[in-house]
């Protein structure tokens, strides 16, 4: 899950959360139950999903591109993973890039026996952490970041495979959600500061783990908790659940930007339901920054809740003055450039009768490149709209992610490159605004952002970064050495 190859969506102006994980063990139908809960977490990747299954004896794995159910709805696809522990992953392409090599969740026989590994977020020292062990003689099988963990793992001189797990991670720099199997159990953890999401449930006698809450619903388990910043989780085929804490105390940082689009609006994160909390956004936005308006329109769907907040809050009339259509497929033939930036109308339409002569509020969740909001406001104009005012349900995002997001190069940022004003003339809206920083922490039910020690991980919007960089330090370093002028004999 390295982000230097950018891959959003088709009009490349979405960010996307680029892996999703689910784990269950002591489940009469793991292989099953993991590909259920695959399913509801395929907004989280798109381009591939695996599954590794251990009958008590054996590994067995199938990994496919494409969606979950491409490659697990039928009978036999799930026979061929029999077993009552399974480990699931989807995931979009990313520097490592598409194939199959690179799909989760990885596999490796070490001398402690089989060890498979699903990771949801991303290594900012992979790069560096790589290059040494390939020095001491490792060889790699796949260009992900992942396979770093497999390998120091593997190296580790601690007896036992948690303790080599953890000798493991304390090497690491970044975020992580694992989902790890060995011939003991299964074992889950999240960063120490938990960036990245992970929950814990039960289904009957089994435990499961996933990247959202919304998973559980899908396979009838029910919701423990969220796993820990820091925390380490083993649970073995007896049913005992054994938690550690081995990377001591630290300030939770959470991925905030999680309550704002990625996980689903019926998952909870961080203690609160994302739907109140993109609801709370709204109303939050509508207090900030009010416009005078006929109607609320949300740009769908990720839009809808925030936009309900605003309505609520404002007074304005919400209505779906854009509809989506559900059937543009990410591999629609696109014979030219030009159908290429149609993209937007294929998936989006006005809804003429509503807007024609109104005042309009669109609501997004966010601004990126910003072609897809000006193609936005350009549709409304289109359809007669009177006035068209775009208000975002954060901050401007000005800084990339390092930590399992897939991001443009910061200088295609629009927020990197422009304040609101030439924004708003960029998208050619009447009036552009956004959430304040401290008015999303309060919508999502914390005190105003604290400076010296921020409640979540917002770099993306302040390029606060909460751990060391050192594959992008190193890589500006080279950029700069390349940059220097060399002296000519003349």
């Amino acid at each position: 899950m390295n982000l230097t190859h950018p891959f959003l969506d088709e009009d490349g102006d979405k960010l996307r959360e680029e892996c999703g994980v689910f784990g269950v063990i002591n489940a009469a139908d793991a292989s099953a139950a993991t590909a259920l809960g695959l399913h509801a977490l395929q907004h989280r990747g798109q381009e591939a999903a695996g599954i590794v299954a251990f009958d008590g004896a054996e590994f067995r794995a199938r990994r496919g591109l494409g969606h979950v159910a491409e490659n697990f709805s039928s009978a036999d696809a799930i026979a061929e993973l029999p077993g009552n522990m399974a480990a699931g992953h989807v995931r979009y392409s990313t520097t490592g890039g598409a194939g199959l090599r690179n799909v989760q969740p990885l596999y490796a026989d070490l001398a402690s026996g089989g060890f498979a590994v699903a990771h949801n977020g991303n290594i900012s020292n992979a790069g560096k952490l790589r290059e040494e062990l390939v020095q001491r003689g490792a060889i790699f099988q796949s260009t992900s970041d992942t396979e770093v963990i497999i390998h120091l793992v593997a190296t580790s001189r601690y007896p036992t495979i948690v303790d080599r797990l953890v000798d493991a991670l304390r090497l690491l720099e970044g975020a992580y959600a694992l989902i790890v199997m060995t011939p003991e159990g299964m074992i889950a953890c999240r960063d120490p500061l938990g960036i990245r999401p992970l929950v814990m449930g039960r289904i009957g006698d089994a435990i499961a783990f996933a990247s959202e809450s919304v998973a559980f619903d899908v396979v009838g388990a029910a919701m423990i908790r969220e796993v820990e910043p820091g925390e380490l989780i083993r649970v073995d085929f007896d049913g005992n659940v054994k938690s550690l804490h081995p990377f001591g105390k630290h300030s939770p940082r959470p991925c905030i930007f999680e309550h704002v689009y990625f996980s689903r609006p019926d998952s909870f994160f961080a203690g609160r339901s994302v739907y109140d909390a993109r609801k709370a956004i709204g109303a939050e936005l509508a207090k900030e920054r009010p416009v005078e308006a006929d109607l609320v329109v949300p740009v769908p769907d990720s839009g809808v809740p925030a936009a309900i907040g605003y309505a609520q809050e404002s007074g304005i009339p919400f209505e779906l003055g854009i509809i989506r259509s559900h059937y543009v497929g990410r591999t629609f033939i696109q014979p030219s450039d030009g159908a290429r930036h149609a993209g937007v109308k294929r998936k989006h339409n006005a809804n003429r009768m509503l807007v024609e002569g109104k005042r309009i509020v669109l609501i997004d969740d966010s601004i990126v490149r910003g072609t897809t909001s000006m193609q936005i406001v350009e549709m409304m104009r289109d359809a007669g709209a009177k006035e068209v005012h775009f208000r975002v349900a954060s901050p401007p995002t000005a800084h990339s992610c390092y930590y399992g997001v897939d991001t443009p190069e910061r200088s295609k940022l629009l927020a990197a490159r422009m304040d609101v004003e030439p924004m708003r003339e960029f998208i050619k809206a009447d009036s552009l605004a956004f959430v304040s920083i401290d008015g999303l922490y309060r919508a999502v039910g914390e005190k105003p952002r604290v400076k010296e020690c921020p409640q979540f991980c917002d770099a993306c919007f302040t390029g606060d970064y909460p751990t060391s960089l050192t594959d992008i330090a190193r890589r500006e370093d080279k950029q700069k050495q390349l940059a220097f002028p060399v002296n000519k004999v003349a």
